[in-house]
């Protein structure tokens, strides 16, 4: 059990009810680190995320992983791909430098935005250079809090 503040996100339609951010469509985030990680917990829903970022030939690209596709698909613009949830809280690492270098023979410049549809609850979203060790990370970016035993 996580016992800290999240963000519900249910509805019967995905594509209605979602968190963006930045919500202005004329604003970037221009952040610059190339992995995203989702604290997210599976609501045994369909869930689906969306990242849109910039690559060096200064093209807007977007990747949406969701639970209810079961393929990859590459277009130009976007790029779907499945994703399976374990059940309860998950850790999702996307390493989007990687992403778009085999899905688009491009480099990683930043992200402009990003986009969780419902059905989630959201712990924490944030932007790494590397993947830390879990006791090198503050602990409200951990996924599971170490528990106190009491004397």
């Amino acid at each position: 059990m996580i016992s800290s503040s999240v963000i519900e996100l249910m509805s019967p339609n995905l594509s209605d009810t979602y968190i963006t951010c930045p919500a202005q469509l004329n604003r970037t985030l221009g952040i610059k680190l190339p992995l995203i990680i989702l604290l997210i917990k599976n609501m045994n829903k369909y869930f689906s995320f969306e990242v849109q970022v910039l690559d060096d030939k200064g093209e807007t690209r977007r990747f949406r992983a969701s639970n209810y596709q079961t393929t990859t698909r590459v277009k130009p613009w976007i790029t779907t791909m499945p994703m399976r949830l374990d059940p309860g809280w998950n850790q999702i690492v996307v390493d989007l430098g990687d992403y778009v270098r085999r899905g688009y023979g491009t480099h990683y410049v930043e992200t402009s935005r990003v986009t969780v549809h419902a059905n989630c609850r959201i712990r924490r979203i944030y932007f790494s250079d590397t993947l830390y060790e879990e006791d090198k990370l503050p602990s409200e970016f951990k996924l599971f809090l170490p528990i106190e035993k009491s004397a």
